[in-house]
């Protein structure tokens, strides 16, 4: 009996995050379709660039193809300590061209900071957006974002998708978990009115809030910390899920690698850092704001998630076939994996990944090994640039 307790108390933060996530999936209907109303904003689009030569003529081709008036709008390439002809290709492009030689004030998040400072001597600016190097957006980003600045917004996120989400298993697994994180979330987060979070690509910030909130995020999820400082300054990122960026994921191991350490272990450094200021600011202010950007940093990775439920459903079930455990033991297990359930299907079908998904899903468990295995490497030092290999290089 006592070791059914032990699993009963061991599955309640189990249940908390797959009651979360479900709950998520059910608010995550379609918004509302706004139409755009005549442009206001002019925009600044940073896009800060590491060795990039190859992509990043196409990246500037994407943005200045936007459906947005031309004087209202200048990109802005930084390239941050490149050791190739990113300036170069990015000029010839159309775009105007910031180069940072600065060895120890390394990485993007000093690349934004110094574009930002720059954009904010412009009084004409009203906004600046954040474009990564390797990606293309719909024409419509841009309209997008001024729409939800005329609405009151001081920050946006867009949709951020996959742009190759065929080019193996592992990137249609992405591409799935993309859709879970970016638009089940964010549609249900925008839907309570809470904040949506930064992505890092495809952001939009008021220069009003730039001024309120400086940008001194220098982590390797610099993002995700602006985010939160957002968060305690009273502010919420709106969602524009009408508009959407299409950034290269690694199709192989090896080349992921980078990417996900940086995402997983900077997660863990900013709940170490975060997640308690959060949730004490949360219960004094009595914001839903600040409870939900906790309850983001707090919920671990779904694969983390889905593991631990699996993990404790498997121990209660062979417990009870063997006539030790009680069927009660069971029932908070079930829960967990049924809230997985909701989750998971709601992104396959938002994801629209068609039947080949049941053969993707089989390399689920391989794909968690690797997840923990790279997440016990490490921690790229602060400020330092972890560029991920594109489709087509060599790691």
């Amino acid at each position: 009996m006592w070791v059914d307790a032990i699993l009963v108390v061991l599955a309640i933060p189990v249940v908390a995050c797959a009651t979360y996530l479900a709950t998520l999936a059910l608010l995550s209907r379609s918004l509302p379709v706004r139409s755009y109303p005549a442009p206001r904003t002019k925009f600044d689009v940073i896009v800060p660039a590491h060795n990039e030569e190859r992509d990043i003529a196409t990246t500037v081709a994407s943005l200045l193809a936007m459906d947005y008036p031309a004087g209202m709008v200048r990109v802005v390439v930084v390239a941050d300590n490149c050791a190739d002809a990113t300036a170069a290709r990015a000029r010839e492009a159309g775009a105007a061209v910031i180069e940072r030689r600065d060895t120890a004030r390394r990485g993007k998040g000093y690349a934004l900071a110094d574009a930002f400072a720059a954009s904010l001597s412009d009084s004409s600016v009203g906004a600046v957006a954040v474009v990564d190097a390797d990606t293309q957006v719909e024409s419509s980003l841009l309209r997008a974002f001024d729409a939800c600045f005329q609405r009151g917004a001081a920050a946006v996120q867009a949709d951020y998708a996959v742009a190759n989400p065929k080019a193996s298993w592992r990137t249609r697994l992405m591409h799935i978990g993309f859709t879970l994180f970016h638009e089940v979330r964010s549609r249900a987060r925008e839907r309570l009115g809470v904040s949506a979070g930064l992505r890092g690509n495809g952001m939009a910030f008021a220069t009003s809030l730039l001024r309120e909130v400086p940008h001194d995020a220098f982590t390797i999820v610099e993002d995700v910390e602006y985010g939160i400082r957002i968060g305690l300054a009273g502010h919420r990122v709106y969602y524009a899920g009408d508009a959407k960026v299409f950034g290269q994921m690694p199709a192989t191991a090896r080349a992921s690698r980078t990417q996900r350490q940086r995402w997983e272990l900077g997660r863990l450094s900013l709940v170490r850092h975060h997640a308690g200021p959060l949730l004490k600011a949360a219960m004094r202010r009595r914001s839903l704001v600040l409870v939900d950007l906790a309850a983001d940093l707090l919920v671990p990775p779904l694969s983390y998630v889905a593991l631990g439920a699996a993990l404790g459903a498997a121990a209660t079930a062979f417990r009870f076939a063997r006539g030790s455990g009680t069927r009660w033991a069971l029932w908070p297990w079930a829960m967990a994996l049924g809230g997985i359930t909701i989750y998971v299907a709601r992104g396959i079908w938002l994801a629209r990944v068609g039947p080949r998904v049941v053969l993707d899903l089989l390399c689920v468990p391989f794909y968690m090994v690797w997840k923990i295995a790279v997440a016990l490497r490490r921690v790229p030092r602060k400020g330092e640039w972890v560029r991920t290999a594109r489709e087509g290089e060599r790691p």
